[in-house]
């Protein structure tokens, strides 16, 4: 909370305090064992001492799941254009779990994946959805197609949200795609579309994983979004019992 109300980040913590970014992630999801010499560390680094740190510290444990909603499916499903009409009706927050990546590295996603290869992009996945967990209680969180074949990262969201797994059509995912202006997916590639049907198999069973199925290709955005404001809403009733 400290951290917060400075508007420091974990990096700019890390720095102050002479800390890793690693370890003070596990320190705020209480899971370090943390010496007094590094509590010190990091109370000077926010301005205050261990003893007064100690004095206002308070255990609020996490309710079963939070009530956080984790939307997954390929690029096209509707996460973005679904999630954020969600937050927006319910005035929740909406994280894009690829965003906060991006920005955690300070590029790109198409960038860390050419310079530094899928699996550092899977490590880094897994570390900002660990942060993003610990950080936000409540909200709608939009994943990256590919986390459910991350399978840590996968099942610490299933053991931490209530998943939504967003279903469509292959010539759904493919125009939606294209409709935003990106033309990668045929890009010099004349068996695109066969791609992305063997992924969508691929994939299937990872996703059914999840807690609830809405298929968006059968309902459309507008229906689509009323579903998930109706899980959302129990999830959020039932976390205040």
């Amino acid at each position: 909370s400290r951290r917060k109300q400075y508007a420091l980040t974990i990096k700019e913590l890390a720095v102050q305090s002479g800390l890793s970014e690693r370890f003070l992630v596990s320190v705020e999801a209480g899971k370090a064992n943390i010496s007094v010499v590094k509590l010190d560390a990091i109370a000077q680094a926010l301005g205050t001492s261990a003893s007064a740190l100690l004095e206002g510290a308070q255990t609020t444990p996490r309710l079963d799941g939070g009530r956080l909603v984790a939307l997954l499916g390929l690029r096209g499903a509707g996460k973005t254009a679904v999630g954020q009409r969600v937050a927006a009706r319910l005035d929740i927050p909406f994280v894009e779990l690829d965003v906060v990546i991006a920005e955690h590295a300070g590029m790109p996603l198409e960038s860390i994946f050419a310079l530094h290869g899928a699996e550092y992009f899977r490590r880094l996945e897994q570390e900002q959805l660990k942060r993003t967990l610990d950080e936000q209680l409540d909200g709608v969180l939009a994943t990256g197609g590919g986390l459910v074949t991350n399978h840590a990262a996968f099942n610490q969201l299933k053991n931490s949200t209530t998943t939504v797994f967003l279903k469509a059509s292959a010539d759904d995912h493919w125009n939606r795609v294209v409709a935003q202006g990106d033309a990668r997916p045929m890009a010099d590639r004349e068996d695109a579309m066969d791609e992305l049907r063997t992924i969508l198999r691929a994939r299937r069973a990872l996703y059914e994983q999840a807690d609830f199925t809405i298929d968006t290709s059968a309902l459309g955005l507008e229906r689509s979004v009323d579903a998930v404001v109706r899980i959302t809403r129990e999830r959020m009733q039932q976390t205040k019992r």
